[in-house]
């Protein structure tokens, strides 16, 4: 369900809350605020969350307005519907193979979508209430504590869709669950279940889906409670590494990525899709197209 406009933060209460964060502005992000927790949901359940150039743009801005806002302390993130998010978009997706040039000028906007993210000092608390996959997967791991529910779906599939794995994953799982694992999935492109992803360490909790809101709302509050800039300067501290992995990664893994979407077995793998089958992958004729 899409969060109705009733139900966001009004025009007055943003002005008084947030000095400045134009809440009203923003169409693919929905925001509720709780005392100093900030509740920022994807807002395109009809695509189940996917992100498109527009949702990816809004995140970018959010993420550079909010370390401003004083009233925000804490941020769950969360999706609108059943699903958190479930990666690219796929007509966005169609566009990269059908018009290649744009592409390359998304390398850049990966690596500054995730070092934004990284660089907000309030906690983010992800909230996995459905399928988070791929993009969706990523922002979801990168952000400071994850909760899922146990049913929800967690993958980073980008090599079932002939894809390399570029936009973050390929950093953020082996920092979390270490090399061996990360390779099993991020190669495969397998799926986990909240349950799952709880018991490897990917995640810092899964529970119930009627235990979530409570469980994410009670540790938002206790993160909110705390002496702000020593939870700030702790979290930036801890980041710091992720920052330079960012740094020196995302480049050459987007650049792999750009050079991946012109395979014929790209192709394949979207129109597959489309046609609700299986792709049908081939080695030789998966190479870039000329």
């Amino acid at each position: 369900m899409r969060i109705p406009d009733a139900e966001r933060i009004t025009v007055m209460e943003e002005y008084t809350l947030s000095r400045g964060i134009d809440f009203s502005s923003y169409t693919s992000l929905a925001f509720r605020r709780d005392g100093h927790v900030l509740h920022v949901t994807f807002n395109r359940p009809d695509t189940l969350n996917a992100v498109d150039d527009l949702m990816q743009r809004e995140l970018e801005r959010f993420f550079m307005e909010v370390p401003a806002d004083p009233e925000t302390r804490v941020i769950v993130l969360t999706g609108a519907g059943k699903a958190f998010s479930a990666g690219g978009d796929i007509e966005h997706i169609q566009k990269q193979i059908d018009t290649p040039a744009p592409t390359y000028g998304l390398i850049a906007g990966a690596k500054r979508l995730l070092g934004l993210l990284l660089d907000v000092p309030q906690p983010i608390i992800a909230k996995v209430n459905g399928a988070a996959i791929g993009l969706g997967c990523t922002l979801a791991l990168f952000s400071d504590l994850i909760y899922a529910a146990k049913h929800a779906k967690i993958a980073d599939p980008h090599v079932k869709v002939g894809f390399v794995a570029g936009d973050g994953g390929s950093i953020i799982w082996p920092q979390l669950v270490g090399y061996a694992r990360a390779k099993e999935y991020l190669l495969t492109g397998e799926m986990l279940t909240g349950e799952e992803a709880a018991r490897l360490g990917l995640i810092n909790h899964a529970l119930a889906a009627e235990e979530l809101d409570a469980a994410v709302d009670a540790m938002a509050q206790k993160l909110a409670a705390g002496a702000r800039h020593a939870v700030q300067w702790t979290k930036a501290t801890i980041n710091i590494g992720l920052k330079q992995l960012v740094a020196t990664m995302m480049d050459a893994g987007m650049a792999y990525e750009a050079l991946s979407s012109r395979t014929e077995d790209h192709a394949e793998a979207v129109k597959a899709l489309r046609e609700k089958r299986s792709p049908r992958f081939n080695a030789i004729d998966g190479a870039p197209k000329q």
